[in-house]
């Protein structure tokens, strides 16, 4: 079964209401995908059955999705684009969108809590998936972004907010896919991984928040508006680009430290990251 028919299919235990109707259309907007592409990857580079982590990867999906839909709202970015639509708060209404980010959040720990057989995988990703999206992870990231609006540049806070805002939702897939493998003592690898991954991507996102245009992003550019720390605000676009390429290198390098593990897939994953233009 294709990736989006499973994503909707795990929805299906829900009734019918505005709410979910508002849900599935955040979620059925054309995203990358990337970290339940992530997740796959990371199962299949330990050679288990990908479909042990379908439901790990609808839940990563649905917590990110739910992530754009408050971050889009008026009281946190107020963006009006997201993924080539009007956000959910447009297409719908504020109360609306804020209870659909909401059902997204809590269908994706009922999903982690039976995603498989075995009762430790499900509870260590359960936890996994709270803490990076949490208050000690991808919240405390998003509070980082808002308070450091209009303050003055500081590269290490720069870091500091994607490390969490966007590090700890790529590195939450990463870890869910060793626990479903089984291979928990490489959780912390995979953690350093995730944030060096995050970092790279939020670079790169910064980068094209002032080389690219809403069409091409299929999301509104609010970040220098809102005057958010943006790395390219602080040095040169070049010198931000080389910082990302070096990241995502080293991401690669570090794959090799883990054993007995194909890193193939995930390479492929990280070389068309290198040169996405949205």
């Amino acid at each position: 079964m294709k990736f989006e028919d499973l994503l909707i299919q795990n929805m299906d235990n829900l009734p019918s209401s505005t709410v979910k109707e508002a849900a599935l259309y955040a979620l059925n907007g054309k995203g990358k995908r990337i970290r339940p592409k992530l997740i796959y990857a990371v199962a299949r580079g330990y050679g288990i059955d990908p479909r042990i982590v379908d439901k790990l990867a609808c839940a990563i999906e649905m917590v990110h999705t739910y992530s754009l839909i408050h971050d889009d709202l008026p009281a946190m970015d107020d963006d009006q684009l997201r993924r080539g639509r009007p956000t959910c708060h447009i297409a719908y209404d504020e109360a609306t969108a804020i209870l659909a980010g909401d059902a997204l959040l809590t269908q994706a720990f009922y999903l982690t809590s039976s995603a498989t057989d075995s009762y430790k995988i499900n509870s260590y990703c359960t936890r996994a998936l709270s803490q990076y999206s949490g208050a000690a992870g991808m919240i405390y990231g998003q509070e980082l972004d808002l308070k450091a609006e209009n303050l003055d540049l500081d590269l290490n806070l720069i870091k500091k907010i994607h490390f969490n805002k966007t590090g700890c939702l790529l590195a939450c897939p990463l870890i869910m896919g060793c626990y479903a493998a089984e291979k928990y003592d490489d959780a912390k690898t995979w953690h350093e991984i995730g944030l060096m991954l995050g970092l790279a991507f939020q670079i790169q996102d910064d980068i094209l928040d002032v080389t690219s245009n809403e069409e091409t992003l299929g999301k509104s550019n609010s970040d220098l508006e809102n005057n958010k720390q943006n790395i390219c605000r602080l040095m040169p676009v070049e010198k931000a680009a080389a910082m990302m390429d070096s990241l995502y290198d080293n991401v690669k390098k570090r794959l090799d430290d883990i054993q007995d593990f194909d890193n193939t897939f995930l390479n492929a994953i990280i070389d068309k990251l290198k040169v996405r233009k949205n």
